[in-house]
């Protein structure tokens, strides 16, 4: 199993990081290629063109560690990347509410670490639940989803289903 720590790419991306789509073409889009081929989600050969191959790779990749899926390559997505793990989440904790403690429980419930109702509610059974998952990704088991906690749950996986 890769660790949190061992997760770190192959490639250095450049200080200036170009936005990237459909159409982009160069030295950039190669780089893009082959972090999407290390992360996993592209299989095709390095070749410079962001095509509809490329941009379904960039939505599986953001999907994966909670962005927009839009397929756009921007300051976020580069982030993430580079770290090929969930960046500028929020650290959530019994007691927290809202979309992202939703998401949390969704997808703990696809990994089969919960078994509460999706409410958006932080109580014991999303703690417990978070403990599950943290030790068996050998994580400290605080119950707390921080930048770890959410790199494992990025490596859950999960249907992604495009609308």
């Amino acid at each position: 199993m890769l660790s949190y720590t061992q997760a770190k790419p192959f490639t250095i991306i450049p200080a200036e990081k170009p936005r990237l789509q459909i159409g982009s073409r160069g030295e950039a889009v190669v780089q893009l290629q082959q972090l999407l081929t290390h992360w996993g989600t592209y299989r095709g050969e390095p070749n410079g063109e962001f095509d509809k191959l490329v941009e379904a790779a960039v939505k599986r990749f953001q999907f994966a560690v909670f962005l927009k899926d839009d397929g756009i390559v921007g300051p976020l997505t580069w982030e993430a990347l580079e770290k090929g793990a969930p960046v500028r989440t929020p650290i959530l904790k019994m007691g927290s509410t809202g979309e992202w403690v939703t998401t949390v429980q969704t997808v703990l419930k696809e990994g089969g670490f919960y078994h509460g109702k999706i409410d958006g509610i932080f109580g014991k059974i999303t703690d417990a639940a978070v403990r599950a998952l943290q030790k068996s990704f050998d994580l400290v088991q605080d119950g707390v989803v921080g930048p770890r906690t959410w790199w494992a749950l990025s490596r859950i996986p999960r249907a992604y289903l495009p609308e």
